[in-house]
């Protein structure tokens, strides 16, 4: 009990310290770092970082500094960081019925759920994560039904979802393990039937897409006078009536939308190749416990991976994972990313600097983790033309650092958003 009331009031201390700045127009500033990791380009010592209008004016060593411009030290300063898949903004930290809208079970199926519908940018888990330098998330609904809902990527700043919104309807998540299946005669209740679920509901919308693909055709042509004329006439005299689900995964299929599946067991990693190449759609592999055992078929495959937090629980569906999985992915010239993850408990998600820390300790090595919080989750997440490296014209998200970003005993001293100072001090 007394730690939980510890982390709260430290949570509720970095709200006091950022509530205000959140609301607060963009500002004029300079950063100066011992060390400046840019992302685009060679590290730079003693760099300067000028942040005007939100935007990124001025990167280098000799930065003329207007009079007044408040100015910032730190000893490292990064891109603001980038969580490739979190439940953030939709788990609560209270852990109570209001603030838990990451699944709903009333059933297995509901791809139709927006995460922007149950974002909660004011959540005092999302100014407890950008205090340690996040500053973009890609979040939504959480594994544990066969299709839970949407996902978006928010920055960690703003008063509504709008205001955060990076980027909508991003990617439909979906769960190939355990905890996506059914006791008690429900369904799915075995692998085979979530697989098969899965692959009759992608059947369906190619069939609903190819009805509003016909519908849009008689509409263009306007002949309807042959018998398979009348036919189609038929058809298109109204569009197909709207289906939400299926719209969901229409777009899945014409590729404005990833499926991201969440898969351990290397058998269901298995089944998500399948489904990729059967297919033909954009999949990104979530979470892969045993991907350790399967490099050389997701190389194969072309798979990304969204890879497990470094040190979630060994049980379950977890008990084979690896703290040196991320370091073998990359090594084999797999694209891998880092994630903060759903836990079931208190305080539901994790800090994604401190699982790439980690997993730079074992094999990946710090610049490969740091790519992969920021730039490479950038490209990744389509949101690299704003965020993920340290470039002109790109938003002002930066993180600033005492030391190491992923030595424990280092401390993120500051975190500026859009060019606002958002977290200032030690944590």
């Amino acid at each position: 009990m007394g730690k939980c009331k510890a982390f709260r009031r430290a949570v509720f201390s970095a709200a006091l310290v950022t509530g205000v700045a959140s609301v607060a127009q963009a500002q004029d500033i300079a950063v100066r770092g011992e060390m400046v990791y840019t992302m685009a380009g060679e590290p730079i010592e003693n760099g300067v970082v000028v942040v005007r209008d939100g935007k990124i004016a001025q990167i280098g060593t000799t930065v003329a500094l207007p009079a007044g411009m408040r100015l910032i030290q730190a000893k490292v300063v990064t891109p603001g960081l980038i969580d490739a898949h979190s439940t953030l903004g939709l788990t609560g930290m209270l852990n109570q019925d209001q603030d838990q809208d990451q699944f709903d079970h009333a059933s297995p199926l509901q791809p139709e759920l927006r995460a922007i519908d149950a974002y909660n940018p004011k959540d005092e888990l999302v100014d407890w994560v950008r205090s340690f330098g996040i500053t973009t998330v890609h979040t939504g609904h959480a594994p544990g039904e066969l299709m839970s809902g949407q996902t978006i990527v928010v920055k960690t700043r703003g008063n509504t979802v709008e205001e955060a919104l990076v980027r909508d309807n991003v990617a439909v998540a979906a769960t190939l393990s355990s905890s996506a299946r059914k006791s008690g005669g429900k369904s799915p209740g075995t692998r085979g039937k979530m697989v098969a679920m899965l692959r009759e509901q992608l059947i369906k919308a190619q069939e609903y897409k190819a009805k509003l693909e016909r519908y849009e055709a008689k509409q263009a042509s306007g002949d309807g006078d042959d018998e398979e004329g009348k036919v189609l006439a038929s058809e298109g005299k109204a569009p197909p009536t709207r289906d939400l689900r299926l719209e969901s995964l229409v777009d899945v299929l014409d590729g404005r939308m990833a499926l991201l599946v969440t898969a351990d067991r290397a058998q269901d990693i298995a089944s998500v190749i399948r489904l990729q190449q059967e297919f033909g759609i954009t999949v990104w592999l979530d979470s892969a416990s045993e991907a350790h055992m399967m490099v050389d078929e997701i190389k194969a495959s072309g798979l990304p991976v969204i890879l497990h937090p470094t040190m979630t629980r060994a049980f379950g569906d977890h008990e084979n994972v690896s703290m040196e999985t991320a370091g073998k992915l990359a090594g084999a010239g797999v694209p891998v990313f880092m994630q903060s993850g759903f836990e079931g408990y208190v305080p539901k998600v994790r800090v994604v600097l401190f699982e790439a820390g980690v997993a730079a300790a074992n094999g990946l090595g710090f610049d490969r983790a740091l790519k992969a919080i920021t730039i490479d989750a950038a490209k990744l997440l389509d949101v690299d033309h704003r965020v993920g490296s340290l470039e002109v014209g790109k938003d002002g998200d930066l993180a600033l650092y005492d030391g190491d970003p992923f030595e424990y005993t280092s401390h993120c001293t500051a975190t500026i958003i859009d060019g606002v100072v958002v977290s200032e001090g030690a944590h």
